[in-house]
């Protein structure tokens, strides 16, 4: 919940110009502005190759929902992907992962890319909870008709999410492979192996090239870094 109108133009636009001046990106952006600032960041990014995406929606495609947006209105705005089950979603939302599967339904039925998040909190992790939260997190939050090309994963270690602190590659390493592995087991190896599980917590220019060299992190959910044109266009030209 960040940006005013001058501020989305801005981000939207710088971006869209460092990407226009590159003839073989190694790297795929997604940007996903607040929704008054979806249409503004979609004509800056228009012909960049930059794709568009929001950070939720409604299990609905339209109705009696006041407040809430529904990925068919996401889709006629241009957007992409939607992302469902964030931390924030989770904590200040109440909501569960058979809600964020729902989500995540609702927009591959509209033809959006479901970015599912999944993580655990300090606390989980501290009484050695990890691995059980996520694997329980991803089963129940893994919409209906996943595949590599309908559905992204990130994992987002909810204690490192605005905090300045980093899960370290072994950690973040850990959970990423746990995460394919229960991938292979709900859609089999080869789809798995295709599925990119993305990294999202406090990913910035001086971590970003360690964290994405892991064998199973295929990007990143970037958050505070994300709100500076430099920061943002540094993680991604850190991808390899």
């Amino acid at each position: 919940m960040n940006g005013l109108k001058k501020d989305g133009k801005s981000l939207a636009s710088g971006l869209g110009r460092r990407m226009k001046k590159l003839t073989r990106p190694q790297f795929e952006m997604l940007i996903c502005p607040p929704y008054p600032l979806l249409a503004l960041a979609g004509e800056a990014i228009k012909g960049s190759g930059i794709k568009l995406g929001a950070q939720d929606c409604h299990v609905a495609e339209k109705g009696a929902h006041t407040g809430d947006v529904s990925a068919a209105m996401l889709k006629n705005f241009g957007a992409k992907y939607v992302i469902v089950g964030h931390s924030e979603r989770r904590t200040d939302h109440g909501e569960k992962d058979d809600l964020v599967k729902q989500k995540a339904e609702a927009a591959i039925a509209e033809g959006l890319g479901a970015i599912v998040c999944i993580g655990e909190t300090l606390e989980q992790r501290e009484k050695g909870r990890t691995l059980a939260v996520n694997r329980k997190q991803l089963h129940g939050s893994l919409p209906e008709g996943a595949n590599a090309k309908n559905t992204v994963i990130a994992y987002e270690p909810v204690w490192a999410i605005g905090t300045g602190k980093v899960a370290t590659p072994a950690q973040a390493q850990e959970v990423h492979a746990l995460i394919r592995k229960e991938l292979a087991k709900a859609l089999g190896e080869a789809e798995a192996e295709k599925v990119r599980i993305l990294y999202g917590g406090s990913m910035k220019p001086d971590n970003a090239a360690e964290l994405l060299a892991l064998p199973d992190v295929d990007g990143g959910l970037i958050g505070g870094a994300s709100l500076k044109v430099e920061d943002f266009w540094a993680i991604a030209k850190a991808v390899s």
